[in-house]
């Protein structure tokens, strides 16, 4: 069973989506985890833009990088352009992927405008992790 690790600055929005679509698309065959450099608890908008795709990533938790240093990572996948530059070093042979995805929590307007951009990059995401799972997950 490999083990991936998805990367963001505050683990709110776009690592709590991979991890969702992670999950879903890998089903037994990987461990998903997904952590902030920072931790800016689970944004309510994500949770409700994956209920739309029947994702349920309500019980998720925001959680630290630093917690998860010893876990043998097989894929560490950053999501944002400061994680990629803050990721810690992990002490094995870790494969590294990195896709600056648009922050979704920086979204202004109406809040259906702002639903908007949580969808349009939240269909961003799940592309990304169906491809990653149909290349990486054997």
């Amino acid at each position: 069973m490999k083990n991936i690790l998805v990367l963001c600055t505050g683990n709110s929005c776009r690592s709590q989506i991979a991890e969702g679509y992670l999950k879903h698309y890998t089903g037994d065959k990987a461990k998903i985890y997904s952590a902030g450099i920072e931790t800016h608890g689970v944004n309510p908008r994500a949770i409700k833009v994956m209920a739309e795709d029947h994702i349920d990533i309500s019980k998720h938790t925001s959680n630290n990088v630093n917690e998860y240093l010893d876990i043998p990572f097989d894929f560490v996948i950053t999501v944002c352009d400061n994680a990629n530059e803050a990721c810690p070093y992990f002490p094995r042979n870790v494969e590294r992927f990195h896709f600056n995805f648009p922050d979704p929590a920086k979204a202004k307007g109406t809040e259906e405008e702002i639903m908007e951009e949580f969808r349009r990059v939240r269909e961003m995401i799940k592309v990304y992790a169906a491809e990653f799972v149909q290349k990486q997950i054997v």
